[in-house]
């Protein structure tokens, strides 16, 4: 009798735990914001910018997981978002410059979006998250939103600087001829204009990105990916005159480590040519000290502008209920010089160009951990392999990267020992990063090439060879807890000599002012081994 009793008990209890199983809802996979940043390096207040007005992005920092050591693969946008994007580093995929689509070199590779969408996700992007012209229609499920743009969204709000940008693109071709199309008629390098947010392209695509949110949740019960990418702080440096106005240009402060490093590669830093094709800015010597704040206060409005553009976004996720569902992360595709080693722009190998700001915020993320700043070495590449994880799905056997998941449940846990960037030539390529064409040197390029290639023919001496130098020399970056190590080589032969080296000690010179390899053999060989 007893013994049926305990067999009717336990069967009651077995149906009463279906019934309940059955009749909970089953948790809904997390939504993932993905934001990047174009040009950004971590001139943010919550990285310890002491002049940039960056609210929104320092809030989120305290609610989330902020990188304080994250490195680009490449600081160029082409190859470092097909990086960010696909898994794969530059020497994988073989993207090392802006003007070759990732498919070309790796038609079947899957994107992040694309393994989520096969993953039960919908997936839609605003903006630039891939370079420009390699949008992928296989990363993307869900169609844009398309509104009448009214005579908004321009490059330039401002008639004087539209007219100045036609004018110069007009007199470019009839100089130069099909050269002049690359790169060589942007307009200035700045506006300030009095008009709302989405006059520019960052507001409009925030806009687009808030609408098609809320028309998701409405119509799909699937968890979504949402791409937005700014433009901002990308040249040219356009932003509506209220972010101007955040800041006294007398008081911004330039940058007073202005030299090359000592011994350092005078292949490694080139002329500044991405900001010397503006209108109004020199073609050669010198940016002064009036035009030099002029320039980082556009810069800095341009971050204040992309900052509200995130609030904006942040706002609308809470208003719709589902922040504590959704992943959100905040990355830049490489840093930028403003005037640091005397140039002006990304495209080199050192830590201002490589170091990137990087935060994350997730459901997975510990009480305890909330606006925790952790110095774990940590690559744009790991993005994909860690948003697999954080999101619970499977993470694809062939990527490059390592899932920093675990740094959300403990920041201090021991972690990489290196990351890897690398650049071709940055002296002698243009400013897509791709080998000089030509026709580049008849332009008024011509006299800042013959500059910088006596540099290099005086510190190379007999090592100098044109086609190494402009096609096949490649920069590889090694960055680790201590030391930056930069090895220039013959990337066509790996296995051989290393022509030039770089080593840089951060704990005694954070600013790579001085190059110490020939001083450190030693070191240099440690690290090579790594």
């Amino acid at each position: 009798m007893f013994k049926r009793c305990k067999i009717a008990f336990l069967f009651l209890v077995f149906i009463s735990y279906q019934f309940h199983a059955q009749n909970q809802p089953t948790k809904k996979k997390p939504n993932i914001l993905f934001i990047a940043i174009d040009d950004l390096r971590p001139e943010l207040g919550t990285y310890g910018s002491e002049i940039a007005v960056s609210p929104n992005i320092d809030k989120l920092a305290s609610q989330g997981l902020q990188f304080n050591k994250a490195y680009c693969q490449q600081a160029i946008c082409g190859p470092s978002r097909a990086s960010v994007m696909t898994g794969l580093r530059p020497e994988t995929s073989g993207v090392f410059h802006n003007y070759i689509r990732f498919r070309e070199k790796n038609p079947e590779v899957v994107t992040i979006p694309q393994h989520f969408i096969s993953n039960g996700y919908e997936t839609v992007y605003y903006g630039k998250i891939f370079h420009h012209g390699d949008e992928d229609e296989l990363s993307w499920s869900t169609p844009q939103l398309k509104k009448e743009l009214s005579g908004n969204v321009k490059g330039f709000a401002l008639a004087e600087n539209q007219k100045i940008q036609e004018d110069t693109r007009k007199e470019m071709f009839d100089k130069y001829g099909d050269v002049a199309k690359y790169g060589l008629a942007m307009g200035p390098a700045y506006e300030s204009a009095d008009v709302p947010d989405n006059t520019y392209i960052d507001g409009y695509n925030t806009d687009l990105a808030i609408e098609t949110m809320k028309q998701m949740l409405k119509e799909s019960d699937k968890p979504f990916f949402l791409g937005l990418g700014f433009n901002k702080p990308h040249l040219n440096w356009v932003a509506p005159k209220k972010y101007w106005d955040l800041y006294d240009e007398s008081q911004i402060p330039l940058t007073a480590l202005i030299d090359a490093p000592e011994n350092g590669a005078a292949v490694g830093l080139h002329p500044s040519f991405e900001l010397r094709v503006r209108s109004g800015i020199p073609k050669t010597g010198p940016i002064d000290e009036k035009l030099a704040r002029k320039l980082k206060h556009a810069y800095l409005a341009c971050i204040s502008y992309v900052d509200a553009q995130l609030g904006r976004m942040i706002t609308a996720l809470d208003e719709a209920g589902i922040r504590d569902n959704t992943i959100i992360i905040v990355w830049s595709d490489h840093g930028w010089h403003l005037g640091e080693m005397g140039i002006w722009g990304k495209a080199t190998n050192y830590e201002i160009a490589t170091r990137v700001p990087l935060i994350i915020s997730a459901p997975n993320l510990p009480a305890r951990n909330k606006g925790i700043k952790t110095n774990a070495l940590v690559e744009l590449v790991d993005i994909y392999p860690s948003l697999c994880e954080l999101a619970g799905i499977e993470i694809p056997s062939n990527l490059d990267g390592k899932s920093f998941a675990p740094l959300l449940k403990n920041p201090n846990k021991k972690w990489k020992k290196k990351a890897l960037s690398q650049f071709p030539s940055p002296a002698l390529r243009e400013w897509g990063a791709y080998p000089l064409r030509p026709a580049m040197r008849e332009t008024y390029f011509g006299p800042l090439l013959e500059e910088v290639e006596i540099k290099i023919k005086n510190q190379m001496g007999k090592q100098w060879n044109r086609d190494l130098f402009e096609n096949n020399l490649m920069g590889y970056a090694i960055r680790t807890k201590r030391y930056r190590l930069i090895t220039w080589r013959d990337r066509t032969k790996l296995s051989g000599q290393i022509i030039f080296t770089e080593l840089y000690d951060h704990k005694k010179d954070p600013f790579e002012k001085n190059n110490i390899a020939e001083e450190h053999p030693k070191i240099v060989k440690k690290i090579l081994k790594k």
